[in-house]
């Protein structure tokens, strides 16, 4: 239903992650029997949670760690870990320095060249430690640096930005990647983001997609809603994206994921993207507040070091744990932001929810008072939801 905005515009009433709740079903189930497996391309994981490319929660410990776990984390291929051999004193540089000083350093110290070498020897360090190799870069980047990438044998190639779609106009002077070409010529699955509509979900999976990141502005360090004021809410953008991957799989019986990306902090989050039709979700706060992560505390976005408009900034989300208790436990918080894979079985016991399919057709109802009704007294202390 639309609503009108004034005379000659209206608009379609769109839905955030904190304004729905699941409703259980007639049946549970022990959260024992919860399958939480899924597949990316051609690999299967346990644990539909992938760590975001940002500088601050994935190099190539943490890729591993996750691997190792039963996730993924993917490496993001323009950032600190491929201009600099040694990445450490940057990252303790970053992690230093005031408010006031964060953009201009991160604009000089993102200045630095993408060393291609560095590139492959991320991949091989942590391919050789038995990590998947997961590996992002913008459109350009990829371009750029496909050939390499493949070469140095990554499992899976991320494209992201904060808006990708199949009809992008250049300048003369600049030839824009051809998502299709592309994802044709890549020896290895290419994943397309991000988008928030049904049109461009159903372009980039018949351009070849093997996966589609929806989410556009909503990640915690993300400032491309107020900078740009772009972006669809999480719940509704993902269950149309998911829409166009089911009316995709009814036309070739081929399916592709669709991944949440963005604005998720805890097991609840997780739930309830699932439930509006995704298939495994994106997240990048979460798990910069690990022991392991290499942010130090601090989480910024992909795209704060632009050097005409930044769109991210950092933000201090301190260390609450391993990434172990942090993925699947056991929980030493009680905010939700700890084990997040129980939290999902356990949702999923609740509702009835065998699998990850069944548990995208769960009841969904419109609930702005969800996180707030009768928790009066966390609030007032500062306890479990009221932090």
């Amino acid at each position: 239903m639309e609503t009108q905005i004034g005379r000659g515009k209206t608009a379609r009433r769109a839905y955030g992650i904190d304004e729905i709740a699941l409703v259980p079903g007639s049946r549970t189930l022990d959260p024992s029997l919860a399958d939480t497996k899924w597949r990316i391309g051609n690999i299967e994981r346990e644990i539909p949670i992938i760590a975001s490319a940002m500088d601050g929660v994935v190099d190539v410990r943490m890729a591993v760690l996750l691997s190792n776990l039963g996730a993924l984390g993917v490496l993001n291929l323009e950032g600190i870990q491929t201009r600099y051999a040694d990445p450490e004193p940057i990252l303790d540089k970053i992690a230093s320095v005031g408010k006031e000083e964060f953009v201009p350093l991160m604009q000089e110290l993102y200045a630095e060249s993408i060393k291609p070498e560095l590139i492959e020897q991320r991949i091989r360090e942590i391919k050789q430690q038995g990590g998947i190799a997961a590996v992002s870069a913008t459109p350009a980047g990829a371009s750029k640096y496909g050939a390499v990438v493949a070469k140095a044998g990554a499992d899976l190639f991320f494209v992201q930005a904060t808006v990708v779609s199949t009809a992008h106009l250049s300048p003369e002077s600049i030839v824009p990647l051809d998502l299709a070409q592309f994802c044709q010529e890549m020896p290895i699955p290419v994943v397309l983001g991000n988008c928030v509509t049904y049109e461009v979900t159903l372009d980039l999976m018949k351009a070849g997609a093997a996966a589609v990141l929806v989410g556009i502005g909503p990640g915690a360090a993300c400032t491309s809603r107020g900078v740009l004021g772009v972006g669809v809410p999480q719940a509704t953008a993902i269950a149309d994206c998911a829409a166009a991957r089911d009316e995709y799989y009814q036309q070739t019986g081929k399916y592709i994921p669709v991944i949440a990306d963005g604005g998720l902090i805890t097991g609840g989050d997780i739930c309830k993207c699932i439930a509006c039709g995704a298939d495994g979700v994106m997240i990048g706060s979460p798990f910069a507040r690990a022991s392991e992560a290499p942010g130090r505390g601090y989480h910024w976005g992909m795209a704060t070091p632009s050097p005409v408009l930044p769109r991210g900034t950092r933000i201090r989300v301190g260390t609450t744990g391993t990434l172990e208790q942090i993925l699947i436990g056991p929980a030493q918080l009680d905010d939700g932001t700890h084990n997040l894979l129980g939290a999902l079985k356990t949702s999923m016991g609740t509702l009835g929810a065998k699998n990850l399919k069944q548990m995208q057709q769960v009841e969904v109802v419109i609930a702005p008072s969800l996180l707030t009704e009768g928790k009066v007294y966390q609030k007032a202390q500062q306890l479990g939801m009221g932090k």
